[in-house]
């Protein structure tokens, strides 16, 4: 489907969220940045206090290491779901009427997950895709294939 004008554009993953707006229109895409933001990694040692927890096992002896936690993608997690936040404030403010949204497959999950119904109506278009290290011409090419009818 083709990118209207005035769409907005959400490129995200765990670290980064550009929101970007098509001031062109569908045959010829012109994005500009609207909002950025970027969210600092944070240590090990600043995320986990102490080592992976132990269980009895069930048979033997010994004792079983447990999984540890991903303290890592919790952050990256908790990050998109901010995105989803922001979409859910402009979409009840009306603040656009169509959306594409391009997302590598963790952070489009959990994006999916958290989006509200009035930006699921406005998706004309979701990529599982990792662009937010692209720079705009990219992405504006990205969009420009998806959007072409297929040959």
């Amino acid at each position: 489907m083709a990118l209207p004008h005035n769409a907005l554009v959400l490129v995200a993953d765990g670290r980064k969220m550009l929101f970007l707006r098509n001031h062109g229109d569908e045959a010829q895409i012109d994005l500009r940045t609207e909002a950025h933001d970027k969210r600092e990694d944070s240590k090990d040692s600043e995320l986990k206090t102490d080592s992976p927890g132990t269980q009895s096992p069930r048979v033997g002896i010994g004792r079983d290491t447990m999984e540890e936690t991903d303290y890592h993608q919790q952050e990256e997690d908790i990050w998109v779901k901010e995105a989803a936040d922001q979409l859910k404030k402009r979409a009840l403010r009306n603040d656009f009427e169509a959306l594409a949204i391009i997302a590598p497959p963790k952070a489009l999950g959990v994006l999916r997950k958290e989006l509200h119904k009035e930006v699921e109506k406005r998706i004309v278009l979701t990529l599982n895709k990792e662009m937010t290290d692209r720079p705009i011409p990219d992405i504006e090419e990205l969009l420009v294939g998806e959007a072409a009818p297929p040959a």
